[in-house]
């Protein structure tokens, strides 16, 4: 009875040359570098207004759009990714300049949503209570309240006197320049600088 078991069980010496077969075959793809120019990619914009992407005999109908070191030069390096939850890299644009004028607006585009960060002018109130600050800010964008964790990194300091506030639902925020303000907004802030 143990001889029939063993010969209908597969050999697990064989899954395991499978598995690492397969986990070898992507680590390959992984950590292949694809470039995305105007001669192997086409980039369209879909109904809902996302953007798509067909390269080579692949068609991916949404795409993520990433920008990668350094963040203040956003037309060089721009990663595209799958947009699922793994975010897998398809390729990198090296140069917006390698896409056509009417792809590059749509690049542009998406840039600005994902890192849509709008720039606080004056602090109205920011109260602390159960470990949570709540804000009430003046933005470029208009008046706006959000809720960031007290301590941890909600708010960072990006050099010299620039700080980014990042609110429980990860959106972000900035101040250019914590001098700029007054010295009752900045009073506001102790807890947090």
């Amino acid at each position: 009875m143990e001889e029939n078991r063993e010969n209908n069980m597969p050999d697990l010496l064989d899954l395991q040359e499978f598995d690492e077969e397969a986990l070898k075959k992507e680590s390959e793809e992984v950590l292949q570098m694809r470039f995305l120019t105007s001669e192997n990619a086409v980039f369209t914009r879909t109904g809902g207004g996302f953007l798509a992407l067909k390269t080579g005999d692949k068609e991916y109908e949404r795409v993520g759009v990433y920008l990668t070191f350094p963040l203040t030069n956003p037309d060089e390096f721009i990663s595209i990714r799958e947009a699922d939850e793994k975010a897998k890299e398809i390729g990198i644009i090296q140069s917006i300049n390698d896409l056509g004028k009417d792809e590059q607006e749509m690049i542009r585009e998406q840039v600005r949503l994902r890192y849509f960060m709008p720039v606080i002018r004056k602090v109205m109130e920011v109260k602390d209570e159960y470990g949570y600050a709540y804000w009430h800010v003046m933005t470029d964008y208009g008046s706006c309240r959000f809720t960031t964790h007290m301590g941890g990194d909600a708010v960072v300091n990006l050099g010299g006197a620039r700080y980014q506030i990042t609110d429980i639902d990860g959106n972000r925020y900035e101040i250019p320049d914590l001098y700029g303000l007054t010295v009752m907004e900045r009073k506001k802030l102790d807890l947090f600088i």
